[in-house]
């Protein structure tokens, strides 16, 4: 490809930033973020924010290279015929390569009354929604967390911590990522800042009233604010626009995160689905994916063969409070593994990743390639995986035949 190559990324989160940071590297690229809201949200922190011990936004000045143009707008449809993404403002702007980094946010929870009276936290609108509910409710008002993943952890914690008494509805397992080592760790932690966890079949929401949550074996809890983390949903622009989605409304990729329906369009982060094979939803997969997926439109400006998704995780890592933490190491293929490091020195090791985060698109902003985690071997569980799901689709289809 000869002359200026027009690349556009939707979504300046995690992957987002990282993908546009990390096109700056050719002069002849020019490189276009669009994202609903002026500032970067570090959604690690957003239980923080709930919290009060911290606003979870950062300015673009400090994470996004000078040569990336930021558009501040909503993308409402994405024409891939035509290369261009038509904006809520009515605008259109066109290009060569599109990045589809939109992320993930709040899933439905299609339980009765959960929409209407709990919070969910996924997004920094909806966190900032809930600070002030918090703050206004008496000290001794029932909160109750539903969902015990990392977000439901960390938010029933901080809030205890900062002496609120929270009840944390698992909906089955606290902390399922964890190893047993792990989770008793982190069960300790909740019961020493006072969080009641209820686990197993029986604790899951089946409704949600103003001032109290009914569980599946038809008790219910008093509670004044509740406060929703379970799943997440992604954004349904692919579909709308006509493009594969996986049944989630991830975009279908191969494994250079490229369209199966478009090579011109390459995706990242949540709301990516390499193979109909999709990563875990976390930061910890969306900066690789972003620098995955600019190298893959890199590669195709050169005329060259992308490389394939060879990702590697380290683990987990979940704040217990301001004074405790929990870093869950894992098998590079995302496996629990018995070793953890909890308490103090778990805070600092989840404090060092946070601030890292923002360091790591930092540096890939002054320094477009120098990141290169993406490179790092996961192992050969994931093309296990693909050899599976390849003879389980020909075993499909020659008893269909």
């Amino acid at each position: 490809m000869t002359g200026n190559t027009d690349v556009v990324v939707i979504g300046g989160g995690y992957a987002g930033v990282m993908a546009a940071n990390r096109l700056t590297q050719r002069d002849d690229v020019t490189v276009t973020l669009i994202n609903p809201r002026p500032t970067f949200v570090e959604r690690v922190r957003l239980h923080q924010l709930v919290g009060g011990s911290d606003d979870a936004v950062v300015d673009y000045r400090e994470v996004l290279a000078e040569g990336v143009r930021l558009v501040v707008d909503t993308v409402a449809r994405i024409d891939a015929a035509d290369r261009s993404v038509a904006l809520a403002s009515g605008g259109r702007v066109g290009y060569d390569y599109l990045i589809y980094a939109v992320g993930s946010g709040s899933a439905d929870p299609r339980v009765p009354g959960a929409a209407e009276f709990a919070y969910p936290i996924a997004g920094l609108e909806e966190a900032q929604r809930l600070r002030p509910v918090v703050d206004a409710a008496p000290a001794t008002a029932a909160v109750t967390v539903v969902g015990a993943g990392p977000t439901g952890i960390e938010t029933a914690a901080e809030l205890a911590e900062a002496g609120r008494a929270v009840t944390l509805v698992c909906g089955g397992v606290l902390g399922p990522y964890l190893h047993p080592r792990g989770r008793r760790s982190v069960a300790g932690r909740l019961a020493a800042l006072g969080v009641t966890v209820l686990e197993g079949s029986d604790a899951k929401v089946t409704a949600v009233t103003r001032d109290a949550v009914r569980l599946g074996d038809d008790r219910e809890l008093p509670s004044q604010v509740t406060i929703w983390t379970a799943g997440f949903g992604v954004p349904d622009l692919a579909m709308r626009s006509g493009l594969s989605t996986d049944a989630l409304g991830r975009l279908l990729t191969d494994e250079t995160l490229t369209s199966v329906d478009d090579e011109r369009i390459v995706a990242a982060g949540d709301s990516a689905a390499p193979s109909g094979l999709p990563l875990r939803m976390s930061c910890q997969a969306a900066m690789p994916l972003g620098a995955r997926a600019a190298d893959t439109v890199l590669s195709r400006i050169a005329g060259e063969q992308p490389s394939t998704l060879n990702q590697v995780f380290a683990g987990q890592c979940i704040s217990l409070g301001r004074r405790a933490g929990i870093f869950q190491f894992a098998h590079r293929s995302d496996v629990a593994l018995w070793f953890h490091i909890d308490g103090r020195p778990g805070a600092r090791l989840k404090e060092f990743v946070c601030k890292g985060i923002v360091k790591h698109l930092a540096e890939e902003a002054h320094k477009p390639g120098a990141y290169s985690l993406h490179r790092v071997s996961g192992g050969a569980k994931r093309q296990q995986q693909l050899q599976a799901k390849r003879g389980e689709a020909s075993a499909t289809a020659e008893r269909a035949a």
